[in-house]
Parts: C-alpha cells; sequence; structure tokens
C-alpha cells in the first residue's frame, strides 16, 4: 500500500490554519441592514419565542433544533489515546461535527463536559435538550458510557447514540449479512465469537442477537477469557447478560470451529492456528485500531476462503462508523425522531448490505482506481459513495415511522430522496475521488519551482500523502535552506532534487530542444540558457524524456509567461489543441470556466474546440458534461456583432456530433439558474450548466478573479488541458493546498 505519512507538525499546521479549530459557524439569514436585525433579534424574535412557547413542535420550524447534533464527551476514552480529559478530547469532538456535516449535512456542534461523574455528566446533557435535534456521545469509558446513555434515553424526548457501541455494530452488522450470505449460513445458526467485551463489543453482540442470533451460540471473551455462567472475575451486569453456559475458558478454545469472529480488542489476539481451526468459510472481522487482531494476509495464509474485514481503509472491508452516525441521524433527524431504536439501526444496517451489493457507480470505481464488485473483497460500501446519503436515511426514517419514533413522519418519500439527492455538496467527492486516483496512480511530479516554500512544502505533503514521488527543480543547497527555515528540515533527504548541474541528461536535454527550435531563431547559446537556466523549460525537458509523470509549475512567475516558456518544449499554442479550464467550487456547486489560459480571442471554431476540452475535464471530475456558451445576450437579444460567435458555436458542435449537452448564447443566470432557465423551454440543456465556455480570455480571467475573492470561491486551475503530457500551471497567488490540487490533477492525467 502507498505511505501515507502523517507528521506531528502536519497535523498541527493542518488544526492551526487558516484558523484555529476544525468550523466556524456562519449565518444562514440576511445580516446586513437594520431590518435584518431587527428581525433577526429584538423586536421580530418575539413572535417566534411566543409561538415556540405555546407549542414547542414548532422550536423544529423556527429553530436550527431539527438539523443540529451534539457530539458530547468527557474525553474519558479517546480514539486508542485513553483519558485525556475534556479539553483533550476537544480535537477529536471538533472533528465528529465536520463528518456530520460533510457526509450528511447535519449541523453539530461539540461540546466537551469536565467530568467523570455520571451523575453530573447526565444531568448536564439532559439540561440542554431543548438546544439539539440529537445527541452523539462519544469516547466515554466503560462501564460508565452504559449508564450515561441508558439513563439519558430514559429522560430525553430526542435520539441519544453512543457511537462508540452502536456505530461499530450496525457497520459490523452490514459486513456480517452479506459475508454470510457469501459463504451460505444464516444468522441463527452461526456460531459467534467476540472478543472485547466494552462498549463496541457488547453493542455488537446485543444487535446481532436482535437480528436473530442465537444466545447460546455466541461466546463473549474479554482479557480474562470466555464469560461463562458461574465467572465472578472482572466482571460486571453487562457483561453477566451474555454469559452461556460452556466448558470453554480461553479464545483460543472458543475459536474451535467458529463461523464467526469479531474483534473489537487488540493487535495479535489472533493467532493463525485460531484462524486455522475454524469452521468452513469463516468470517473474520478484525476490528482492533490501528493494528487488527490479525491482518488479512496472516488470514489468508492458512484459510484461502476466510472474509476478512478491519477498521483500517488501506485493506479492503472497513468496517467504519462513518458510514453509520452521519446517515442514522439525518433520517432520525428528518422525522423528529424521538429516539434511534434497535429497528432503525437494523434498517441502517440492511440497507448498507443491499447497497454493497449493486453494482458500482463509475465515479467511485474512478476514485478508488480500480473496478469494485460485491464479493469476499467487497461486503461493505465505500465511504464515500455518493448513493449514500439518499439511500440510508430514508430506510433509517421508514423503521422509524413505522416503530412510532417519528414526531413528524414523511408522507411523501420519493420527494424525500429526491431532496437528500441534491442535499449534498458535490465538491468535496470530486475532489476525494481526485486524491483517490492520485494515490493509485503513484506518479513522478516534477516540481518545477524549488527556490520556493509554498512548492517546497506542497512537494513534501504530496510525497508524505502518498500520493507518489516528489522531484524538485532546484539547487540541493537552497531547498535544504528553506525546508529549514519551514520547519521541515527533516523532509530534505526524503524529496528527490535535481538541476542542470546534477543531471546526466543535460545534453540529451539540449539536443532535443535544439531540434525544435533550431528554425526559430535560436542558436545553440540560446537553447544551453533555456535548458541550463530556466528552471519551466528544464521542468518540462524532464517530462518529455520520461524523468517524471507529470509537470506542476507557475507560481513564480505570470502564467503566460510560463505558458510561452513550455511552448518551447511542448506545443500549446492557440491552435494546438491546448486550453485552460478553470474548476470553480462555491456554495455546494463546481462549474469549469474555459478558456482561461491560451486562446485570447476565439473565434466560433475555436469556442467549439474550448467546449470539447472543457467537457473532456468535466467528464474526467466524474460530472456529466453541460455546456453553456455565455454572453451578454440571450439567444439573440439584445442583438450585437460581439455575441454573434457565441451564437454561431454552438451550430458548430451540432455539426460534430458531440456526445454531450450544449446550448446559447446565454446570459449566465440563464445558463446557472433553473427557474430562468424555465424560461426557454426550447433550450437544449436538461439542467444548469457546469461547463461555461466564455468569448475571450480577459473574461474569464475576470470571472474567475471576482468569484475566488467577492464570493469566496475555491479555485482549481487552470487545467492545461489538449497537450500530449500532464502539464498544469498554478497561478502566482496559489496557497500550498491550491498547488496540492494541481499535483493530483496532473497525476490523474486529467488533460
Amino acid at each position: 500500500m502507498p505511505n501515507n505519512k502523517v507528521t506531528d507538525a502536519d497535523a498541527l499546521a493542518y488544526h492551526l490554519e487558516p484558523t484555529p479549530g476544525k468550523f466556524e459557524i456562519t449565518a444562514s439569514v440576511p445580516m446586513t441592514t437594520q431590518r435584518d436585525l431587527s428581525l433577526a433579534y429584538s423586536p421580530g424574535v418575539a413572535v417566534p419565542c411566543l409561538a415556540i412557547a405555546d407549542n414547542p413542535e414548532l422550536a423544529y420550524d423556527y429553530t436550527n433544533k431539527g438539523n443540529l447534533v451534539a457530539v458530547i464527551s468527557n474525553g474519558t476514552a479517546v480514539l486508542g489515546l485513553g483519558n485525556l480529559g475534556a479539553l483533550g478530547s476537544k480535537p477529536v469532538m471538533e472533528g465528529k461535527a465536520v463528518l456530520f456535516k460533510r457526509f450528511a449535512d447535519v449541523n453539530s456542534i461539540d461540546i466537551e463536559l469536565d467530568t467523570e461523574n455520571p451523575e453530573e455528566f447526565i444531568n448536564a446533557v439532559k439540561l440542554m435538550g431543548p438546544t439539539f435535534g440529537g445527541i452523539n456521545l462519544e469516547d466515554i469509558k466503560a462501564p460508565e458510557c452504559f449508564i450515561i446513555e441508558q439513563a439519558l434515553k430514559e429522560v430525553m424526548d430526542i435520539p441519544v447514540f453512543h457511537d462508540d457501541q452502536h456505530g461499530t455494530a450496525v457497520i459490523c452488522a452490514a459486513g456480517l449479512i452479506n459475508a454470510l450470505h457469501l459463504s451460505g449460513k444464516k444468522i441463527q445458526d452461526v456460531k459467534i465469537v467476540l472478543n472485547g467485551a466494552g462498549a463496541a463489543g457488547i453493542a455488537c453482540i446485543e444487535l446481532l442477537k436482535s437480528m436473530g442470533a442465537k444466545h447460546n451460540n455466541c461466546i463473549v471473551c474479554d482479557t480474562k477469557g470466555v464469560i461463562y455462567q458461574g465467572r465472578t472475575e472482572g466482571m460486571n451486569q453487562w457483561k453477566s447478560a451474555h454469559a452461556i453456559s460452556t466448558e470453554l475458558r480461553s479464545l483460543d478454545d472458543a475459536m474451535a470451529g467458529a463461523d464467526v469472529f469479531l474483534g473489537v480488542s487488540v493487535k495479535g489476539a489472533v493467532t493463525p492456528a485460531m484462524v486455522e481451526s475454524m469452521a468452513p468459510d469463516p468470517v473474520i472481522f478484525a476490528m482492533a485500531n490501528p493494528d487488527p487482531e490479525i491482518t488479512p494476509e496472516e488470514a489468508h495464509a492458512v484459510r484461502p476462503d476466510a472474509i476478512v474485514a478491519t477498521g483500517r481503509s488501506d485493506y479492503p472491508n472497513q468496517v467504519n462508523n462513518v458510514l453509520g452516525f452521519p446517515y442514522l441521524f439525518r433520517g432520525a433527524l428528518d422525522i423528529h425522531a424521538r429516539a434511534i431504536n434497535d429497528e432503525m439501526k437494523i434498517a441502517c444496517a440492511r440497507a448498507l448490505a443491499d447497497l454493497a451489493r449493486e453494482e458500482v457507480p463509475d465515479e467511485v470505481a474512478l476514485a478508488y482506481g480500480t473496478k469494485l464488485s460485491f464479493g469476499r473483497d467487497y461486503i461493505i460500501p465505500t465511504p464515500f459513495d455518493p448513493r449514500l446519503i439518499y439511500r440510508i436515511p430514508p430506510a433509517v426514517a421508514r423503521a422509524g415511522m413505522d416503530t412510532g419514533a417519528a414526531r413528524r413522519p414523511i408522507v411523501d418519500m420519493d420527494g424525500y430522496e429526491l431532496s437528500l439527492k441534491t442535499r449534498m455538496d458535490p465538491t468535496a467527492s470530486i475532489l476525494r475521488g481526485i486524491n483517490a486516483r492520485a494515490r493509485s496512480s503513484q506518479a513522478r511530479i516534477i516540481f518545477a519551482e524549488g527556490d520556493d516554500e509554498r512548492v517546497l512544502r506542497a512537494a513534501v505533503l504530496y510525497q508524505r500523502q502518498g500520493f507518489g514521488k516528489s522531484i524538485v527543480v532546484g539547487r540541493e543547497s537552497d531547498v535544504r535552506q528553506r525546508l529549514e527555515a519551514a520547519g521541515l528540515g527533516d523532509a530534505a533527504g526524503e524529496l528527490e532534487v535535481v538541476n542542470a548541474a546534477n543531471t546526466e541528461h543535460l545534453e540529451d536535454y539540449k539536443n532535443y530542444l535544439y531540434q525544435r527550435l533550431q528554425r526559430k531563431g535560436f542558436d545553440t547559446t540560446d537553447v544551453h540558457r533555456l535548458a541550463a537556466r530556466d528552471r519551466h523549460v528544464f521542468g518540462s525537458l524532464m517530462l518529455a524524456h520520461g524523468h517524471g509523470d507529470g509537470l506542476v509549475t507557475g507560481v513564480t512567475r505570470k502564467s503566460a509567461h510560463v505558458l510561452g516558456l513550455i511552448n518551447h518544449v511542448y506545443d500549446v499554442g492557440p491552435h494546438d489543441g491546448a486550453v485552460g479550464v478553470t474548476a470553480i467550487l462555491s456554495k455546494g456547486k463546481i462549474i469549469l470556466i474555459s478558456d482561461t489560459l491560451v486562446h485570447e480571442w476565439p473565434d466560433e471554431n475555436d469556442l467549439a474546440d474550448i467546449a470539447e476540452r472543457g467537457a473532456g475535464v468535466a467528464r474526467a471530475l466524474g460530472l456529466d458534461p453541460r455546456v453553456a456558451f455565455v454572453s451578454f445576450s440571450t439567444f439573440g437579444y439584445p442583438i450585437s456583432e460581439r455575441a454573434e460567435k457565441m451564437r454561431i458555436a454552438p451550430d458548430v458542435l451540432l455539426k460534430r456530433g458531440v456526445d454531450f449537452e450544449f446550448e446559447g448564447e446565454m446570459a449566465v443566470d440563464v445558463a446557472l439558474n433553473v427557474n430562468e432557465m424555465k424560461k426557454y423551454p426550447f433550450s437544449r440543456l436538461t439542467g444548469p450548466a457546469n461547463v461555461l465556455v466564455v468569448p475571450a480570455r480577459h473574461s474569464a480571467s475576470i470571472s474567475v478573479k471576482l468569484m475566488q475573492e467577492m464570493g469566496g470561491a475555491t479555485v482549481i486551475g487552470p487545467i492545461l488541458t489538449g497537450i500530449d503530457k500532464p502539464i498544469q500551471i498554478c497561478s502566482t497567488v496559489s496557497s500550498v493546498n491550491d498547488i496540492l490540487n494541481m499535483a493530483a490533477i496532473a497525476a490523474c492525467n486529467i488533460r
């Protein structure tokens, strides 16, 4: 598996920049005029206050309660770090809060309670009940977590869910449904061995029993061995509930003939000999983190027929809680649920299992760099499957309605599913897909500007995040000095630093360049100067000779100047097929704008070429391209010769018989706004455009920079497409993350 090194410095920088922490609060209503303030606060706020006081259910209509979850902990069992205390747990709880938002659009806020007294904890959470639509308990040690959750469920009328218990249990159950299906076994017949009788383990076995597993077929073990009837050492009421009458005393004894092993314990708890003693087609869920009880390689070495899952992302079948808790709460919140009951959890597990059996969308396969299909190495959906948001919450909501947990049942379930499809921000999944593909390709990326700290930071991150190999153009002493100044001195030995003085290929580079330029007014002295002294040309020559797989440059010079230098090595002129496509990510939408780099004033044929290149980039990013030729006019009004080429360009595409949607000329609001588009029912676009072809490079540049500076958009690009090799030109204002994104795009060979 690729190396994905995260250093202490990386982690601290991530939490420090651009502002401390991982999220902020933004207003969802206008807050600019005096009238706005009067409505938001006094006197206007009195009206909903009185309405809610009269009818508490209206809090779901007039406040954010219905989409607000508290992530609450006292920090007594933080990840694998132990008791760090309330304040020490805050980064984890902030992380959980942003996962809620990222995966299910659930607003969430973290609350850390500075007490280890269960009664104090219970009382504090109970008193906060009116604020939230749900409570997610996190990282509380056993057995206090059982006491706290049970007490809060009894006194609160909103869902209370301890994810360390039930989140793991739900994903485990989903995987087990499919593992047993593949092995031809039924849950009521199999012998299940659980190792680890803490919060997650107890929840797993209880949920499986709710699904049909028989009590006497389930053997629970802890550090003292099998939990059997009559045992007194290390027992509590939660363990006692799962004690059985048996002569077995050790995990080794219990594993003989077992059909299923569930591990939420420690690395190395299971030996190959134990696995070898299991029943045919054994199911092994080794979920200890960060290292499983036994690795898939070790298990398969003795039992090739085993189906193995772990808690790690670098192995198939990851038992990942993020597949469960965001969607459980999404479904529960949307029916204003009083609780998340077993039926809702089982519905979630079954919906996940069903989803894994379906054909995997191309965008998921593209993101993971491999074709995923239901089988022994794919029994649980991936966390980035876009179908999760509209498949799992409806199943949870139905179960909640069927069991009486819903305050406000959903009447139009089809409409609900449609609303979920359109709710999520597609940009995060697109960026995740790019990163996953980059890791899969393991490309060697040439960073041409090794004298810039931002470039060096991006090069280090590219390599440490497991994307591939970074090759930096620069002087070794300069690179080392700049890395040390940036606090990355330890990275100096990780990067390959190349320059004209230390390469053995300089003569080959110069000969190649002379053949290209000898009839363009360049003599050998000019060629030597370009090849040996200009890093943009040198990096391009490295790429042309296969000494790297992609090139990233442009941070230190204007893009037009850099493009001219690259043109010495590659044909990137306006009539060579090269086009610059810039991706704008803003408010949950992604729009591609073309051409932002090459064509100064394209004619209708150039515009058609630009449209085709833009559509190609859209497809490479996982989008179904819808191209709009935009202008200040819409379908001939107002009449202007300046808009004429925008009106003709669609006809050029029509004659070419392209296989994507296109339309024009049209104003930007008509291209992007569904309501405006409805005024033109004859339009060939079936939805808002995602590729905008603009009249000239200056208008493209103005549009992009205006969105970036005034709209707060994230800008990726311009993505240089239509040339032989992946070369990406950054802007001079690029951040480290921008440069890293461009490197990932180059690694994905999007061109």
